[in-house]
């Protein structure tokens, strides 16, 4: 069956019209080629008994005068031949099915012919033996058959087409909006707003009216969000900075570890901010990805993180929104540095998808806890102890919704060269 639904709907539309048409086919070809076609030539068979037994009586010189002053009505040439002709074979062209007919009738009603030729469209040339010669006779070939009956299967198979592609014209016009639906449907999940409006069918339009104000709620719901998320950020950054100048004015000691909370409580901030902002941020344009991911770890190394580029693979630009890709990369090697020492990323382009792992050495993530590490504020770390830098839940949880927002996922799984985490964005062009 054809995948896609306008192949199906072809198929729909057209396999009916090919049964039709055979069945049509069949039952004319059988009653009236057949039927009148045996019809006809039974009369013919009558008028070459008559011409043959004329012939049998009539002595050899004068068959020919003879048979014309006798039978002229009946308008067939009749003469005499050498008996060399009685070696040609029956002949009729491979599309003439009603040839078929005419020399099973004339063989088995008229035992005296020797040849049927009916490779001529127009005549019938039949070689018979007579009791004193060998005789051609030949006549139209309207008398045993109907006139060009190819004409009907040629008009058959004409409007056939010519209707088939007018409606299979019809069906891409009303398809064309459910196109255009699945279209924006796979634009928005990719992080795009493209225009939209519906139209076409009735249910057509009620789908896109449909899509419309889910795609409108969905837009709305991640507004209210990033406000109240960016608001709540904003409003702590005040009383953090007063904490800081009143820090500054106590002693060392008994501050350090009050000035400690403040910085982890910042850091808990500007999370909450990446978090905010991550999906949203900026345009998708075509970006050379080999040379995103050669940047990102360039910045990581300046900033004295162990990151090595491993292996690059293949060429091409990919749409992406270049400044939340590169805060997701940037989240998977700071979570791979964190735990691991040390991480490895790679990069893979082909025709279909993108793909950017980032592996580490580190103790990994248990199969059961990988969808439950990818939700927001979820922190594995049975210590929960923010002095080792665990962070607040949200590196892995910003890298899976960059990578949904621009129609890819997030797949965890075991580094098989360094035995930790393996973290791969996979993106489909």
């Amino acid at each position: 069956m054809p995948r896609s639904l306008y192949g199906r709907a072809a198929l729909i539309l057209l396999l009916p019209v090919i049964c039709v048409q055979l069945v049509v086919s069949v039952v004319f070809t059988q009653r009236h080629f057949e039927d009148v076609t045996l019809q006809m030539s039974t009369t013919v068979t009558r008028e070459l008994r008559l011409v043959l037994n004329l012939a049998d009586q009539i002595s050899e010189p004068n068959i020919e005068e003879a048979i014309k002053a006798e039978l002229e009505p009946l308008q067939m040439n009749v003469r005499v031949v050498d008996d060399a002709v009685l070696t040609e074979g029956n002949q009729r062209k491979w599309f003439d099915f009603s040839g078929r007919i005419i020399m099973r009738e004339l063989l088995m009603n008229v035992p005296e012919l020797r040849v049927i030729d009916l490779s001529r469209d127009k005549t019938v040339r039949l070689i018979a033996q007579t009791k004193s010669a060998v005789i051609e006779i030949g006549f139209d070939r309207r008398r045993v058959s109907a006139k060009n009956p190819h004409q009907l299967f040629v008009n058959m198979v004409f409007y056939s087409v010519l209707i088939t592609v007018v409606a299979l014209i019809y069906l891409r016009n009303q398809l064309r909006p459910i196109k255009r639906l699945a279209q924006a449907s796979e634009a928005f999940g990719r992080g795009r707003h493209d225009p939209y409006t519906p139209a076409g069918a009735t249910e057509v339009r009620a789908a896109g009216a449909a899509f419309v104000d889910m795609r409108q709620r969905i837009e709305r719901q991640i507004e209210t969000r990033t406000l109240m998320l960016s608001g709540v950020s904003h409003d702590l950054r005040t009383p953090l900075t007063r904490m800081r100048l009143e820090l500054s004015l106590m002693d060392e000691d008994i501050a350090k570890p009050i000035l400690h909370d403040v910085e982890a409580m910042q850091q808990m901030i500007d999370e909450f901010l990446n978090f905010t902002r991550s999906a949203g941020e900026g345009t998708s344009e075509s970006v050379d990805a080999i040379e995103l991911a050669k940047s990102v770890v360039s910045e990581a190394q300046r900033a004295g993180q162990d990151v090595t580029l491993n292996i690059l693979e293949g060429k091409g630009d990919v749409m992406l929104r270049e400044g939340a890709m590169r805060r997701a990369l940037d989240n998977l090697i700071s979570n791979a540095v964190r735990y691991g020492g040390r991480a490895e990323v790679s990069v893979q382009v082909t025709d279909k998808s993108l793909r950017l792992r980032v592996e580490d050495p580190g103790p990994g993530i248990p199969e059961a806890q990988r969808a439950e590490a990818q939700k927001p504020f979820t922190r594995l770390d049975p210590s929960r102890n923010q002095d080792r830098g665990s962070g607040v839940g949200l590196g892995l949880a910003i890298a899976t919704d960059i990578a949904r927002a621009h129609g890819g996922v997030l797949r965890l799984g075991t580094s098989e060269s360094l035995g930790g985490l393996r973290a791969d964005i996979v993106i489909a062009r």
